[in-house]
């Protein structure tokens, strides 16, 4: 995960609502800091802020495009209008979100990038490799996918994990989320996988 936005306020923001569901995020104050020291192997997604000094969002984009990047952007802006939005999403971006933006429309935007991330990822390399969605994971989310994989079930975990049933199935959701899968039948499948093309 990476934030881009010249406003220490709003990037300290976005940091915490994204600590506050399990996800570390690197933040930079401009888009020249962000492009010295992007590394496009790196998985997650970027939020980036339309206007700042120096290089814009639109133009940090525009480098990641002529790069060959996968990696999702959100736009994010306190100066909304319609041309933007429109450069910004025929560009590739995922999503344009105006300031002051809904902690959970924002959280639904990573979430839907997250996912395209890692298909990307997966079918750029055709591996089924879980790595880069692994990295993505809580370490509590981690311990409920080993388990998951082991064959417990919700209730099975939570006594495992001292922790109640509702807590385990909100774990499982949010992993089964950031893995950009729609079932643990279809976690357990591509586990398989993926120790096969070991």
């Amino acid at each position: 995960m990476f934030i881009v936005d010249d406003d220490d306020a709003v990037r300290d923001s976005i940091q915490e609502l994204l600590a506050s569901v399990g996800l570390r995020a690197e933040c930079h104050a401009s888009g020249q800091a962000f492009l010295d020291a992007f590394e496009p192997e790196r998985p997650g997604c970027l939020i980036l802020d339309v206007r700042m000094a120096g290089i814009s969002g639109l133009a940090v984009q525009e480098r990641l495009n002529a790069l060959g990047t996968t990696l999702p952007i959100i736009m994010l802006t306190a100066h909304g209008d319609v041309p933007i939005a429109v450069q910004a999403m025929q560009a590739g971006a995922v999503d344009f979100l105006q300031k002051p933006y809904r902690d959970q429309a924002l959280l639904d935007s990573v979430n839907r990038a997250l996912g395209l991330d890692l298909g990307a990822r997966r079918s750029g390399t055709g591996d089924g490799d879980l790595a880069q969605g692994l990295s993505l994971l809580t370490q509590r989310e981690r311990e409920v996918f080993d388990n998951l994989l082991k064959g417990g079930t919700s209730k099975e975990i939570a006594r495992e994990l001292d922790v109640s049933h509702r807590t385990i199935e909100a774990h499982r959701q949010n992993l089964l989320r950031k893995l950009g899968l729609s079932s643990v039948k279809e976690l357990l499948a591509l586990a398989l996988a993926s120790r096969r093309e070991r």
